[in-house]
Formats: C-alpha cells, structure tokens, sequence
C-alpha cells in the first residue's frame, strides 16, 4: 500500500497580544484554507466562537469556513494522534494541512521536535513553516524583556508585523531592522486593520526555490560577539560526512545558544541543493531541492542565537570541512560571493 503523504503543520506564534488569533481567524476567512484543521491551547478563549456552525464529537467543532477546529488541553501529541485517527475513521471533514495557534508564552522548539522527532508523529505530520506575529507597538519592549518572544522571532520562517498603523513610523522601522538583523532570512509582512492577510502564509513553501533564493542573498548584519542574531558561514561544495560531523559536534556544544539554523548545503557529488533547518538542538530531516536558484551552486548557513562567535565558527567550519571559499557567481551580489568563511578569521 503507498504511504498517504504527510499533512504540513504550520505553527503560529507570538507573544501575548501580538495578534495570532486576529490572523488566525482572517485567514480562514480564505476558500483556499477551507481544508485546514486547527489546534489551540484553550478552545474558550481564543475568540473563535463566533466562526463556529457546529459542534462535533467531544471539543471538535466546524468552523464556517469548513475548517476543523479542537482544543490542546494536555499533550500536543495525544491532540494530533486523535485528529489523525477522525480523519481517517471520517469522523471529521477531511483537512490539507494543520495550523497549531501556540500560548504567548510558548518557545516553539519544543512543539517542533514533537512533531520531528515523534516516530509516531513524524510519518503522519511534517513542519511546513513558523509564523510569528509582532506587535509593532509593544514588540521593541518585548523583544527587550522577554526570552520567549526573542525565541518566536528567531525560529520564524516567516514574520507578521501587526498594528503598523497605530506605532510611529520610526518605531516601526526600528523593529523591522532589529528583526532583520535578529533573523534575516525571514521575510516580513505588515498587517494592519485594512490589510487582508495572503492565505500563502499558511500554504506557500518556506523551504522551496524562492526561498533559497533569498538565503543565498539576504544581506546578514555583522553582530557583536555576545548580542542576540545571526551568524552566516558560506563555502563552495563540502562532504556531506565531514559536514554532518561538524554540524553535530556544533550542536552538542552550542545548541543551547543556537535557536534556529537555515541553509543550503551544496554537497560533493550532488548537483541540487540540500536544505538544512534545525531548531534548537533537533535537526530536521534534509531535503533536496529539484534546482539551485539563481547564483549556483554554493554552501550558505545562517545561525540564529544567543553569544555566538562568528569567527570561531567559521574557523571550525572550515577546519572540518576543508571546504573552500565559493566562487563569485552571476546574480549573486559579489560582496557576499567574495566572503571567505576561513580567510578572513585566520
């Protein structure tokens, strides 16, 4: 029998007030999410009550819009088994895709190596993307005084920037740079009251051509030895055994100050591009792109964290990779193509 394929998981977070099930709501609004099931912590208090048409066995309900929607309140693992195990008895409309709306508080690396490392989970369910929504009026304050909401940001695949009508202009843009340099290679979208939300944050790809496009080319701001960002390691093709010895080695010993690390990973041997993502310690299974964007063929690593020594990791790079510099490509800006991850820290 052919194995049914995965359902993507989106996880949507953001911390207390930022807006998450405002977003939420709208986007269910869309025909094209009409097949998505949803999963909240606290199924009375989100606000979505006023979308329901009926109710279904036990804390299941219908959404309008045909969407699935249940509560988490225990193991987020039993919530996804369950809902799994309706589908397939037909107990519930069939769904494309899960959405987990996460507390305010929550740090998504733990529901991230639930769904990853779960052997049970893991064949049922795949992590499409990490959305986080920021309050664009609170967020600076927030990024300031709370680790869970420092956390959101970094691991985001995608960034919601919500309220950007009611803060000042410089404020706004001040937060957009502070997320840039915190996670660059998320891209960032403003919501406010009058903008209808794209159902493509919820559908579209994070790991396809256009976003590797965007790795190769995000511009990483230099960040002092002990700030919170990103580090970019680039190099020309490497040996996928030395590359995984360095890449586990760097997580025994640093994964507590790494919170997110994205890339593509031209291997020896291998003419499309690898995509590495991990979060925290866990490491998700490596994908293969069907093409290399635009730019060639080239090894390019971010590393989003706490305290991390930029120079010190690229010299370990280097020293267990051998790999060398990569070559300037066309349609890669030469600034980044000429950037030698050993050279310069030598």
């Amino acid at each position: 029998m052919t194995r049914a394929p995965a359902t993507p998981v989106t996880l949507l977070t953001g911390f207390l007030g930022a807006g998450k099930t405002a977003l939420l709501a709208r986007l269910l609004r869309w025909p094209d999410l009409r097949d998505t099931a949803v999963l909240i912590n606290e199924f009375g208090e989100v606000g979505l009550d006023h979308l329901l048409v009926e109710p279904l066995e036990g804390e299941v309900a219908l959404l309008r819009g045909g969407c699935v929607c249940c509560s988490i309140r225990g193991d987020l693992k039993a919530a996804l088994v369950d809902l799994h195990d309706r589908r397939r008895c037909g107990l519930v409309p069939p769904f494309r895709r899960v959405v987990i709306e996460t507390t305010g508080l929550a740090d998504p690396g733990p529901a991230v190596a639930t769904l990853v490392a779960d052997p049970v989970l893991r064949h049922a369910f795949t992590t499409a993307a990490i959305v986080t929504v920021v309050d664009a009026v609170n967020g600076a304050r927030t990024l300031d005084t709370h680790e869970e909401a420092v956390r959101q940001a970094a691991c985001a695949d995608r960034l919601v920037l919500s309220k950007t009508d009611l803060a000042p202009p410089a404020v706004v843009a001040a937060l957009r740079a502070r997320l840039a340099a915190l996670n660059p290679p998320a891209p960032v979208t403003d919501l406010t009251l009058d903008d209808a939300p794209e159902a493509a944050l919820l559908t579209d790809d994070p790991t396809g051509t256009a976003s590797a496009r965007r790795w190769l080319c995000a511009e990483i701001p230099s960040q002092p030895h002990g700030a919170a960002g990103a580090v970019t390691i680039e190099s020309g093709p490497v040996d996928w055994t030395r590359f995984g010895l360095w890449l586990g080695m760097l997580l025994n010993r640093h994964g507590s100050r790494i919170l997110r690390l994205k890339g593509l990973v031209a291997v020896e041997g291998v003419a499309t591009p690898v995509v590495i993502q991990g979060v925290q310690h866990l490491v998700h299974p490596p994908r293969h792109l069907a093409e290399w964007p635009e730019g060639g063929a080239r090894t390019r690593l971010v590393l989003i964290g706490h305290d991390l020594d930029g120079a010190l990791l690229r010299r370990s790079y280097a020293a267990f990779t051998g790999a060398q510099p990569p070559a300037a490509s066309p349609g890669v800006p030469e600034a980044h193509a000429a950037a030698a991850p050993a050279a310069a820290d030598r």
